[in-house]
């Protein structure tokens, strides 16, 4: 490959702070951790659906995920209660480092995309809010191509037939280790961003590049590649 490849972003917590549900978690719960139990069921759920060749929009899925926590945890989950993590997920802002990062990496020469299982119109609120909307050429979505959720091998198949790339011309930018390793598998090449409460698995394909935030991921793709 003598051109830098396409970078592909995860959009939630590995371009917009996830944290910041914690508060609206901690207001329902008592306990601002039950964010995280309720994100990793989301994720969970997300995967079975696809195992099972059954899909739900990922905002629906979401709201299911919080009713069932709230059950497991004797919580009555209100549409109020789904209404403020509806809307704290579309006001997620971005972490200070990303707006910049992501000039420095379009200035060297690489073309910048999204890759993410929210809904198109979500999706494009959230980015156009944090600001970073126009930094992107085109932004995919999982809801509106194969309606399969990452790491299944059709979500990047699909971005790369739309961007008409082999693989090997393709890198993912993510925060989450199974988003990773579905693009590896897929032959991409990638780059796991170390966001709070996110690690590498010792097990498997392992990222070409791991930072602790995206200006440490720019830095490493810009000396990778943009001098080819």
């Amino acid at each position: 490959m003598d051109r830098p490849p396409a970078l592909v972003f995860d959009v939630n917590e590995t371009l917009l702070d996830l944290e910041v549900l914690s508060p609206v978690f901690a207001r329902i719960f008592g306990d601002a951790s039950v964010m995280r139990t309720w994100f990793a069921e989301l994720i969970l759920y997300s995967e079975a659906l696809t195992l099972a060749g059954l899909y739900e929009p990922f905002g629906a899925l979401g709201a299911a995920a919080l009713k069932m926590v709230g059950e497991i945890r004797g919580q009555r989950i209100s549409d109020a209660d789904i209404a403020a993590v509806r809307d704290a997920i579309a006001a997620m802002p971005p972490y200070p480092e990303v707006a910049g990062a992501l000039r420095r990496l379009r200035d060297a020469g690489f073309r910048l995309f999204t890759l993410t299982n929210n809904p198109r119109e979500t999706a494009e609120a959230q980015l156009e809010k944090a600001g970073i909307a126009d930094l992107f050429e085109r932004r995919f979505s999982v809801d509106d191509t194969v309606r399969r959720y990452k790491p299944a091998p059709e979500t990047y198949a699909a971005v790369a037939a739309a961007l008409n790339l082999p693989p090997d011309e393709l890198s993912l930018i993510a925060c989450h280790t199974w988003d990773v390793l579905g693009a590896l598998a897929a032959g991409w090449e990638a780059a796991l961003v170390l966001r709070p409460n996110n690690a590498p698995l010792p097990v498997g394909p392992q990222p070409q590049i791991i930072g602790r935030n995206l200006d440490e991921i720019a830095d490493a793709l810009i000396a990778r590649h943009a001098a080819r």
